[in-house]
């Protein structure tokens, strides 16, 4: 289970990384990845819709990539934002199949980074950010 300081949470961030993010897809899974401060914890997000399958489908699909995304946390432990895209024929995929189309579409995004690595925080953190003041 992924801690609550490894999820993606809001639609700004989902938006965010699927905007500015490097895309990879596969035949289950489309990833979408994008470095952040080099001192944040990773943080990965799920988007399973309606066209996988019914609501036991989709959950079913959300476990086994969020368990494929706790298991990624080990290597890509600080700086990257992550947001997973479950296709359709991702219901019928077995859970071998989904790891590793997660983990090659993760290997190829990371690749794509290059020289996008995770960047040196600013002198003002997200967590220390009061609402209203302006950015560093």
């Amino acid at each position: 289970m992924l801690a609550t300081r490894n999820r993606l949470r809001t639609s700004t961030d989902f938006s965010t990384t699927v905007r500015s993010g490097v895309r990879n897809g596969r035949r289950n899974v489309v990833l979408y990845t994008v470095a952040i401060a080099a001192d944040e914890p990773s943080r990965i997000g799920f988007i399973v819709s309606k066209s996988v399958g019914n609501a036991v489908v989709r959950n079913l699909v959300k476990r086994r990539l969020r368990e494929a995304g706790a298991l990624s946390l080990q290597q890509y432990g600080t700086g990257f934002a992550i947001v997973v895209r479950a296709l359709p024929a991702a219901a019928a995929a077995s859970w071998d199949q989904l790891l590793a189309d997660y983990n090659a579409a993760l290997e190829t995004t990371m690749k794509r980074l290059g020289g996008r690595l995770p960047r040196a925080a600013s002198v003002v953190s997200r967590e220390t950010r009061q609402e209203g003041t302006p950015r560093a």
